[in-house]
């Protein structure tokens, strides 16, 4: 034997023969008798069957019921509201998504709580009402009439600052002249102008003249209120009036907490006056009728109140602390204030237009 065979005999003694047969150990031997004794196929890693998903059927009800329950709040929010023992006054009920149309009912009962100087909401639909201007809705603008979207847009616009200017600008709230609100009427509007002449003067207006058609007043001597927060709630409209102006609605229920002023009550007296008004405003063509740029027209404005007084017309709201107002209310004419469903009446001395008060079911 050569010296070469001899060398390849002791390196195949060590790492075997290329491509011969290699004995299995005992275990392999063991192992492979048991996989031949197990029934049907084996799996390897090479001969895996592809796991199934497992069916999320709990997530797909789960979701249903979430789509459902968000449809049921945004159509029903008053009932659900009142499902949690809420109802539309409590303090701790979400706050109302704002009023894109009218509303098809009353607000719903709530519980029957005072007011206080802490929370003077407390107990009435306002409680989830929105503060102020926010509470009034301004709807998209449209090319109407004479005007472009854009137009349209600014008239929406400076028809709310109108209302702001009227019902919440607090130097007239304390009784001072509307001047901001005067400033966006028509000058040239005759009737209007000798309404806010007579309105505003010194003398002791009428049902026709009194300047709460129109401005919310209180005396500050007789009332003050309580914190700087006025609760809204309403809409504007639009739609395309006479001579092609954009004659603008708005609808909005103002909620003005007050308390006695000076020693005219008890400290922690709370009174809610509670003011629904209807202005239709005019933007008039300029080729077609007399106006000012930036001013507006009235078409009509009227009102309906409740806790502002029962006596003939004074020029202010007078809220009836204890028995300073000693003239009955209807108690055949009962109202809800809070009722946005029903347009305004004017038939039983519910406006600022004196006579007897109607009952209001709740304030």
């Amino acid at each position: 034997m050569s010296d070469e065979e001899w060398e390849r005999f002791l390196r195949e003694s060590v790492t075997g023969v290329p491509g011969a047969p290699v004995e299995p150990s005992a275990r392999a031997r063991e192992t492979e008798r048991r996989l031949r004794e197990r029934p049907g196929q084996p799996e390897g890693w090479r001969t895996y069957t592809p796991a199934r998903p497992r069916r999320r059927t709990g997530w797909y009800v789960t979701g249903l019921v979430v789509v459902v329950a968000l449809l049921v709040a945004t159509f029903f929010p008053q009932q659900v509201a009142g499902w949690f023992g809420g109802g539309d006054g409590g303090q701790d009920g979400p706050p109302l998504a704002a009023e894109s149309e009218g509303p098809r009912e009353a607000p719903g009962t709530e519980p029957d709580l005072r007011p206080t100087l802490a929370e003077p909401f407390r107990g009435s639909p306002a409680a989830r009402w929105a503060d102020g201007a926010a509470g009034i809705t301004v709807p998209p603008a449209e090319a109407t009439g004479w005007m472009d979207t854009a137009q349209v847009e600014r008239a929406l616009r400076r028809s709310r600052d109108f209302l702001v200017a009227a019902g919440l600008d607090p130097q007239v709230l304390r009784g001072e002249r509307p001047t901001k609100a005067i400033a966006l009427l028509n000058p040239h509007q005759k009737d209007v102008q000798e309404y806010l002449r007579t309105a505003l003067s010194s003398k002791a207006p009428s049902g026709r003249t009194d300047p709460l058609l129109l401005f919310s007043r209180f005396r500050p001597e007789q009332s003050r209120p309580v914190g700087d927060v006025v609760r809204t709630r309403g809409r504007l409209t639009y739609r395309e009036g006479r001579k092609g102006a954009v004659e603008v609605t708005a609808d909005v229920t103002f909620v003005y907490p007050v308390t006695p002023a000076g020693d005219g009550g008890r400290d922690d007296e709370v009174v809610r006056t509670i003011v629904r008004r209807q202005v239709v405003m005019s933007w008039d063509d300029p080729a077609r009728i007399i106006t000012e740029p930036g001013t507006l027209s009235l078409v009509s404005y009227t009102l309906d109140m409740t806790n502002g007084g029962c006596s003939a017309p004074t020029g202010y709201f007078v809220p009836p602390f204890g028995t300073d107002d000693k003239q009955a209310t209807d108690e055949a004419h009962r109202v809800d204030p809070y009722d946005r469903s029903k347009p305004i009446d004017t038939s039983n001395g519910t406006t600022a237009t004196g006579g007897n008060c109607a009952t209001a079911t709740r304030s």
